[in-house]
């Protein structure tokens, strides 16, 4: 019944992004956060490259002549687009896990004396099962089932590792979210930055005014001070709002993935073991 060939089991080394390009991939969803900052930085450098080619348009103008700012937040926003894009990898991996079955037959009966069966078949289909949300939770709450006798024991295993599931996701967002708030900080310091270069030329405009030569050649300096301080935040907040609706319903899809494995354990653990106790009862 369960396919012992090697190529055919669900594998986290052999389809983990990360682990694929030779790092250290992080466990579940979490991501390696130096091969995202190599990724952001390699796009940093094509797109300003790409950038140099459209010299003289707006969209060109508009990061490179716009003070230092645009340059830090673009790098951010690639280093967040490099993280959403390999959890997004993981998350699908993940998934895979809830297509597994783990029980023999349809009316298998889950009990202490059939644990090591259920442990054996999740090791025939799946290779680091613990690298999988699904499977770490089945076998800590399996290894621990021979010394259980309640039901309810083994629905708060399930349920404690639902929560330490949960909160290993929230923690694998920290960096995300620091960058999305650190994005918009840049477009107002640039924003700041623009102002007073044009309060600056705005006072020598003030001290020249008797010369129409030399006032319009400071008119022009504030005029570009401004289109600093408009430019930087336009460009933060509309990177900003990208990045946290595609953060968003990455997240949603992360929450909807814990949710489907607290109800496969539910429905192959749970209330497997219920059937048991009730024959024996």
């Amino acid at each position: 019944m369960y396919d012992t060939d090697q190529t055919n089991r669900l594998s986290w080394l052999r389809n983990d992004m990360e682990t694929m390009l030779g790092v250290r991939g992080g466990r579940f969803t979490a991501v390696n956060s130096g091969l995202c900052a190599g990724f952001a930085f390699a796009a940093t450098i094509l797109f300003y490259a790409f950038l140099y080619l459209l010299s003289g348009t707006w969209i060109s103008e508009l990061f490179t002549n716009r003070g230092f700012t645009p340059y830090p937040m673009t790098f951010l926003a690639f280093w967040s687009v490099a993280i959403l894009f390999f959890k997004w990898t993981k998350i699908r991996l993940q998934r895979k896990a809830l297509d597994v079955t783990i029980l023999p037959h349809a009316t298998f009966i889950l009990s202490p004396n059939t644990v090591d069966q259920v442990l054996h078949n999740i090791n025939l289909s799946v290779e680091q099962p613990k690298q999988f949300f699904l499977f770490n939770r089945i076998i800590g709450a399996l290894s621990n089932l021979k010394n259980i006798g309640m039901i309810s024991d083994v629905s708060d295993i399930l349920r404690s590792y639902n929560e330490q599931d949960a909160e290993t996701v929230e923690t694998s967002y920290s960096l995300l979210v620091g960058f999305i708030w650190a994005i918009p900080v840049l477009g107002f310091i640039g924003t700041v930055e623009g102002l007073s270069k044009a309060i600056g030329a705005f006072t020598s405009v003030l001290q020249d005014a008797g010369d129409i030569g030399e006032l319009t050649g400071s008119l022009q300096d504030v005029t570009s001070g401004l289109a600093i301080a408009f430019d930087t935040t336009l460009i933060a907040l509309v990177i900003a709002l990208f990045l946290h609706i595609f953060a968003t319903t990455t997240r949603k899809n992360e929450d909807e993935l814990l949710h489907s494995c607290s109800e496969y354990c539910n429905q192959n653990v749970v209330a497997r073991l219920r059937m048991t106790i009730n024959r024996e009862e």
